[in-house]
């Protein structure tokens, strides 16, 4: 269930015109209407890195123009059987899309190895900060040749400090409030399926207000044609 600042933006879509964002909070709370809270993350787990990176990002989140910065983590959901299923997703904060993501049952090199050569294989020129934790895969000797070969910047969080990969710390509380929590996933496909849909829908339906209303997509398109 949406907050009453993203209802205000729908409606404002919707209907074509202003809506009083205190209008939406009291007829929300009339109705006894309110957005599903996002649980808290579990704490970070260290791991012993082959190569580290400096904290180049500096929690900058702002970019001028899509494939300028891309954060990348990931993350875990279960099953209700209780297995295990993981996201790794690159999020671009010029516009805040989700560039590529990849599920699977394991938690390893090849899971986030996938999910950047797929990212480059759509954006085969760029050349990036990226930006992640000090998880094993990104530690690895040979996720730092893939960035090496594409010229793209590594930079890393402090040990313990979540807040330095912000932006997709918040997506993974959006799609978990958003979709996973409301629903109740018994095979990986349904989950596959859930995670896939909710990603096109972020990507290109979500409104967002730090993107003047718009969704992601339609925000990058508009920075890239101004």
């Amino acid at each position: 269930m949406y907050g009453y600042r993203r209802i205000k933006l729908n409606l404002e879509r919707r209907l074509n015109k202003t809506i009083n964002l205190k209008r939406v909070y009291r007829l929300m709370k009339t109705s006894n209407l309110q957005a599903v809270i996002r649980k808290k993350k579990k704490k970070y787990v260290k791991s012993k890195p082959q190569i580290t990176a400096e904290n180049v990002l500096n929690r900058d989140f702002k970019a001028d123009a899509p494939n300028e910065k891309w954060l990348t983590d990931v993350t875990e959901f279960k099953l209700a059987n209780g297995s295990k299923v993981y996201l790794s997703a690159i999020l671009d904060l010029g516009d805040n899309s989700i560039v590529s993501h990849i599920i699977s049952t394991s938690n390893n090199n090849k899971l986030v190895f996938d999910t950047f050569d797929l990212a480059i294989s759509n954006n085969p020129t760029v050349k990036p900060l990226f930006h992640s934790d000090r998880g094993f895969q990104y530690t690895h000797k040979a996720f730092k040749a893939k960035l090496d070969k594409q010229e793209a910047v590594q930079s890393m969080s402090r040990v313990a400090r979540c807040i330095d990969n912000g932006p997709i710390e918040g997506f993974w509380g959006i799609i978990k409030s958003e979709m996973y929590y409301l629903n109740k996933f018994h095979t990986f496909d349904e989950l596959k399926l859930g995670i896939d849909n909710y990603i096109k829908f972020y990507n290109e339906k979500r409104l967002q207000k730090k993107l003047n209303g718009l969704a992601p997509l339609e925000y990058g398109s508009q920075t890239l044609i101004a």
